[in-house]
């Protein structure tokens, strides 16, 4: 029987004795790093925001929690950024696209906001090579059905490139989060690759049924099960059931460094869901790594590794 990972120092252990070649996380931050304090500096408050404490486990320089990523097994590090006003993409894409040319395992990533110059720069940004979008509802409170978006969204679609959509109503609702606004663009661009964030808690039946409906939609385990997200949001034994016929819509994910635990436990909560080796496998490297167009696994279910599932 497989063991879970015990800490950080263990996960190359798990990896190996699951037959992966590494992790394929879709959800890791990197953010200018002034930007980066202010994110910082609002978990810090988070008593004040949240009613609990949040402390980061990972606040460290640029380059150490690159390496702390590499030591996991990610063999393709995501950038997500995230803007929360009009003329903030723009500036955030240009530093992504700075960013990921600053080294080959960095993925090019990119971001939007509702503004008619939306049009424009996410073709651009496209073109010049993102292959992986951030977008926050409640952070940047705008709906994701906003008119103003639909051009990015048929970009987006007509490529297939993946969406990481914070659109869950926790750890706090706004205006616009929750499914409703994320169904509504997928009635219009039923093709688009949605990876919904966090499961999407707490709304998880209501996303899983986006995940059943559209081919494109895919869901992250960003602290699913975790100690920490069960203790306010927790799931029920339907939707645990739900998951393992999903095994080929799940895609690992982790806020790292944002994060107020171990990175293993992330691992530890996904183990300890009993779903099996299988689902593990497909979760924490296959479907990521067909999302995001990394190296087949060798070996994998019928020879054709991520892309087979």
């Amino acid at each position: 029987m497989l063991d879970e990972p015990r800490d950080d120092a263990d996960i190359p252990r798990f990896l190996s004795e699951l037959g992966l070649p590494g992790l394929a996380d879709i959800h890791v931050h990197f953010l200018p790093e002034p930007m980066q304090e202010k994110v910082w500096a609002y978990f810090d408050g988070a008593q004040r925001n949240y009613g609990r404490p949040w402390p980061i486990s990972y606040r460290f320089d640029v380059d150490a929690r690159l390496e702390i990523l590499r030591g996991f097994g990610l063999r393709a590090i995501p950038a997500l950024t995230y803007p929360h006003k009009p003329g903030m993409a723009a500036w955030l894409n240009d530093w992504n696209a700075q960013f990921a040319a600053s080294d080959p395992d960095i993925i090019h990533c990119a971001t939007l906001y509702p503004e008619p110059a939306a049009a424009d720069y996410v073709p651009e940004v496209i073109a010049a090579g993102a292959r992986l979008f951030k977008v926050h509802v409640q952070v940047g409170a705008f709906a994701p059905d906003d008119p103003l978006l639909e051009p990015a969204w048929h970009a987006l679609e007509t490529t297939g490139i993946p969406v990481v959509i914070h659109a869950g109503s926790a750890p706090l609702p706004g205006e616009h989060t929750g499914p409703e606004a994320v169904a509504a663009v997928l009635s219009r661009h039923p093709e688009l690759c949605f990876v919904i964030a966090h499961m999407g808690m707490p709304e998880y039946h209501a996303f899983a049924d986006l995940a059943e409906e559209h081919p494109g939609v895919h869901l992250d385990t960003t602290m699913f099960n975790t100690d920490f997200t069960n203790a306010t949001t927790p799931f029920d034994e339907a939707y645990r059931t739900r998951l393992a016929g999903l095994a080929d819509k799940v895609v690992l994910g982790s806020d790292f460094p944002n994060i107020p635990y171990p990175y293993a436990h992330q691992l530890q909560a996904l183990c300890r869901l009993g779903l099996g080796e299988d689902w593990l496998r497909a979760v924490l490297w296959d479907n990521g790594a067909r999302l995001l167009g990394l190296d087949a696994r060798v070996g994998a279910e019928g020879g054709h590794g991520s892309s087979g599932r």
